[in-house]
């Protein structure tokens, strides 16, 4: 699972989210990116060529928000007291698939559930 912060890094050619993503590919893990993460990270400059890859990949797929996510992130977001619908959506992707979060911030996500696995980057 991916956060907008694993593809800024991208973007920037950060080297352990270059390594970790070769890992995945080798192992034939899946790389899943939420939608409205998708929409926090993208600008649609040239510079984000790799995410644009990565993105158009067979290994990623575009988790949707729908209504049922959507509620369920608001939910969460209510229980946690906070606001932010795009970190409780990526807590409830990672949840169903039983995934690490790899993330630059892994506080926010840690306060809507302290069991997730993140990977700082």
């Amino acid at each position: 699972m991916l956060d907008a912060g694993a593809l800024l890094a991208l973007e920037r050619a950060d080297p352990r989210v270059r390594a970790l993503l070769r890992e995945a590919l080798r192992l034939g893990t899946a790389l899943v990116v939420p939608a409205g993460v998708l929409a926090r990270a993208w600008r649609g400059s040239p510079r984000q060529a790799p995410v644009a890859a990565l993105v158009k990949a067979a290994t990623t797929e575009i988790e949707s928000l729908d209504a049922a996510l959507a509620k369920a992130a608001g939910i969460l977001c209510g229980h946690r007291g906070t606001s932010d619908i795009v970190d409780a959506s990526v807590v409830l992707a990672a949840r169903r698939r039983n995934a690490p979060v790899v993330t630059s911030d892994p506080d926010d996500l840690l306060r809507l559930d302290g069991t997730l696995t993140v990977h700082v980057i």
